[in-house]
């Protein structure tokens, strides 16, 4: 699960779509983490993706399965929120799906700041994108268009650490991250 947050900075919950250990779109989500200091926010990574049960909309009721009621409270207490998820079969892979069908049916993300990184490379990725379009509109999130980014990330430009190096990167993630805050300090 996520880590609790003890800060007065507004908190984005970041989201990998990937299981994969080492994935690309997990360097970037850590990236976004390391610059989020200095964008004035701070930024959580939700690490709970694995031990989230199958969807059944008959265990959608209290009390929710524990995975479950961690993920929709770290929502919840979350300004905005940050996707990063790789693309599978022309679509999101099938545990991310999942995460976010569980988000259906509460309320915690209705009307969030949510936004999104594309990590792939030149031409790809644009199916996991359209999908979570549509899945986050059933959801009646606020996506926050000028967040939504392209920023190719190859597996070279991750650092021994896990995270990105090159100052483009991470500056770009830093202006994700800020406006997904601006955009929760004055919402739509």
């Amino acid at each position: 699960m996520a880590a609790t947050s003890t800060s007065t900075l507004p908190v984005i919950l970041l989201l990998s779509g990937s299981l994969r250990a080492g994935s690309t779109n997990e360097a970037v989500l850590r990236t976004a983490q390391a610059v989020a200091p200095a964008v004035a926010v701070e930024a959580v990574l939700y690490d709970g993706l694995a031990g989230l049960p199958h969807f059944n909309p008959d265990d959608d009721t209290d009390p929710l399965p524990p995975s479950v009621a961690g993920l929709r409270a770290a929502i919840e207490g979350a300004a905005g929120v940050l996707v990063c998820t790789p693309e599978y079969a022309g679509t999101l892979p099938g545990s991310f799906k999942n995460l976010l069908d569980w988000t259906v049916g509460g309320t915690e993300i209705c009307d969030k700041p949510v936004a999104w990184v594309n990590a792939a490379a030149p031409g790809r990725g644009q199916g996991a994108e359209a999908t979570l379009r549509t899945v986050l509109g059933y959801t009646g999130a606020d996506i926050v268009e000028p967040a939504c980014v392209r920023i190719a990330v190859g597996r070279d430009m991750v650092g021994a650490d896990g995270i990105v190096a090159e100052p483009g990167v991470r500056r770009q993630l830093g202006e994700v991250l800020g406006l997904l805050a601006d955009r929760a300090a004055t919402p739509e």
